[in-house]
């Protein structure tokens, strides 16, 4: 019996005590080495032109010196759709509506971003904190501003992304828990906005995959 509505986010599944949830998160990764032995398909050409976009657009944002750092935040939003996508299967645990999963991301980064940016551009970070033109009366309040600003970064991005993918899996669970009982042409309209529902599901998966990756490119941006 379902002891809470959010215990559909975390199911209690295992072998010997050892939980098995968090193994639907390299599911795929078992898969992903088929890709390279066959000939593509046009999903990898898809895909790969998805890639492609994403590269020159985080190129700009972070300059030609930076490559490699584009190449990460590429990675990082393919992890973060492949487990938004994983999420949509029934039965399959959703590892990105938790924040463990979702701090793991971006607590590291705007860490690794902090630490190079005031070791390497100190006066660089020390001008974020004061905006051009700012009077010289609210510059004590601006600084104070920015600095809280910029500390809850990363808890911004990891709820953003948490919060939104619980949202939309809960709404299809409370809607699949009322058709019960329901008539014929009632649960007819029923299916039919579930079907709505995951197509938006969908969308949501790929718009806060981009929303994570973006803005921690815009932020490590800001320190490079």
């Amino acid at each position: 019996m379902m002891t809470s509505l959010f215990s559909v986010f975390d199911p209690s599944s295992g072998i010997f005590n050892l939980s098995l949830n968090w193994l639907s998160t390299f599911l795929g990764l078992l898969i992903m080495p088929y890709l390279y032995w066959v000939s593509p398909s046009r999903w990898v050409f898809i895909w790969n032109k998805v890639l492609s976009v994403l590269y020159s657009e985080f190129r700009v944002l972070l300059g030609s010196s930076s490559s490699a750092l584009t190449l990460v935040f590429i990675s990082l939003f393919s992890l973060i759709v492949y487990n938004n996508f994983l999420g949509l299967f029934p039965y399959v645990f959703t590892s990105s509506s938790h924040l463990v999963v979702t701090l793991s991301l971006s607590l590291p980064l705007w860490l690794a971003f902090m630490v190079f940016g005031w070791f390497n551009n100190t006066q660089h970070m020390f001008a974020h904190l004061v905006p051009n033109g700012t009077p010289g009366l609210l510059m004590p309040f601006m600084v104070l501003i920015e600095t809280v600003s910029n500390v809850i970064r990363p808890g911004t991005l990891a709820v953003r992304l948490a919060a939104n993918m619980v949202a939309g899996h809960l709404l299809l669970s409370l809607m699949g828990g009322a058709g019960v009982g329901m008539g014929f042409v009632m649960l007819f309209f029923l299916v039919s906005s579930q079907v709505l529902l995951l197509v938006l599901e969908v969308a949501v998966s790929i718009i806060q995959s981009y929303v994570f990756a973006i803005l921690s490119t815009l932020y490590a941006s800001e320190v490079v």
